[in-house]
C-alpha cells in the first residue's frame, strides 16, 4: 500500500473514532445544547485559527465577498445541524440519532436533483428505498425503547432535520472548492459563535470542572483536531476508501452509547440501522446488481 494512502487511512480512522465520541461529550457536559454548540464554536475557532495561521491560510486573496457570504451561510446550516443533532441524543439515544443522521447522502441526492438538475437514477432510488425501510423499522420500534414514544419520535425528527441542514451545507460547499477546507471550517465556527452568542445564558455559565473538560474536548479535539485529520485524509485517499472508512463513525457511536450509557438496541432497531448503513454504503460505493450478459444474435461459427 502507498505510504500516503496508509497515512490517510489512519487519519480517517482516527477522525471517525473521534466523531463517534461526540455524543458522549455532549451528554456528560450537563449543559444546554445551545451552550454546548456555542462553546464548541468558540474553542474550535481558536484552535482552527492557529491551524490556519500555521498553514498560511489567513490571506485575503483566498476569499471574495461572495465566497465569504456562502461560507457563512454554510456555517449557519452546520451550526443548526449541530444543535438539532445534539438535541436528538437525549431523546432517541446517540446510536439511533447517529444512524438516522446517516440518511444525509440521500437528502443531498434529492437536493442536487432539485437545485443542480442532477438525475436520480434507478440505482439511487433503490438504495433510497432501502434507507426508507430502515427508517420505518427504527420509527416503529419506539415502543421498545426506554424513552417515551413521543420523545423518541421527536429525537428521530431532530436527527432528520440535522441531516437535512448538513446536506444543505454540503450543497453550498460544493460551490466553494477553491476555499481551503480548514479556512472554511474556521469561518463556519466563527459564524456559529456570533449567531449563538445572544442565546447563551451569560449569568449562569457552567461551573463544574467536568462540564468545561467536555466543552474544551469538543472544541479542541472534536473540532480542531478532527477537522485537521479528516481533511488531511480526504486529500490523500481515493473517494471509495474515504466513503468506506466513514462508516466507522456510526459504528463507534453505537458502541460508545452502549458502553457509556447502557443503551442496547432492539432487534428491529438493529435491522433499521443496518439497512440505513447498507444503503448509504451502496450509494457511496456504487453497488448494483450485475447485468446479465447479452446473448449474441450471431452465434460463433
Amino acid at each position: 500500500m502507498d505510504t500516503s494512502i496508509r497515512r490517510g487511512s489512519w487519519e480517517m480512522v482516527a477522525a471517525m473514532l473521534i466523531s463517534g465520541t461526540i455524543g458522549w461529550c455532549v451528554l456528560v457536559s450537563g449543559v444546554s445544547v445551545i451552550e454546548v454548540v456555542f462553546w464548541r464554536c468558540v474553542i474550535g475557532a481558536l484552535t482552527l485559527l492557529l491551524v490556519c495561521a500555521f498553514l498560511g491560510y489567513l490571506r485575503l486573496d483566498l476569499l471574495s465577498w461572495a465566497t465569504l457570504g456562502l461560507a457563512m451561510l454554510s456555517g449557519v446550516a452546520i451550526v443548526g445541524n449541530w444543535v438539532l443533532l445534539f438535541e436528538s441524543y437525549s431523546r432517541a439515544s446517540i446510536a439511533i440519532s447517529t444512524a438516522v443522521y446517516n440518511v444525509q447522502p440521500f437528502i443531498l441526492v434529492m437536493l442536487a436533483a432539485v437545485f443542480l438538475g442532477e438525475k436520480i437514477t434507478l440505482q439511487k432510488l433503490a438504495w433510497l428505498s432501502v434507507a426508507f425501510l430502515g427508517m420505518l423499522a427504527i420509527v416503529t420500534a419506539h415502543g421498545d425503547t426506554q424513552n417515551g414514544g413521543g420523545d423518541y419520535l421527536a429525537g428521530i425528527a431532530l436527527a432528520l432535520g440535522a441531516a437535512f441542514l448538513y446536506a444543505i451545507a454540503a450543497l453550498i460547499i460544493k460551490r466553494l472548492k477553491a476555499v481551503p477546507p480548514h479556512l472554511m471550517a474556521l469561518i463556519q465556527v466563527i459564524t456559529g459563535a456570533l449567531l449563538l452568542a445572544p442565546s447563551v445564558p451569560w449569568n449562569s455559565l457552567p461551573a463544574a470542572p467536568h462540564a468545561w473538560a467536555a466543552l474544551v474536548t469538543l472544541g479542541v479535539v472534536h473540532t480542531g483536531l478532527m477537522y485537521v485529520l479528516l481533511y488531511g485524509a480526504i486529500q490523500k485517499l481515493p473517494t471509495a476508501i474515504t466513503g468506506a472508512l466513514s462508516f466507522i463513525y456510526p459504528i463507534a457511536a453505537i458502541f460508545v452509547d452502549w458502553i457509556a450509557f447502557g443503551h442496547r438496541l432492539g432487534w428491529l432497531q438493529w435491522l433499521g440501522v443496518a439497512a440505513i448503513l447498507l444503503a448509504a454504503a451502496g450509494l457511496q460505493r456504487g453497488w448494483w446488481w450485475p447485468r446479465s450478459p447479452r446473448v449474441s444474435a450471431c452465434p460463433e461459427r
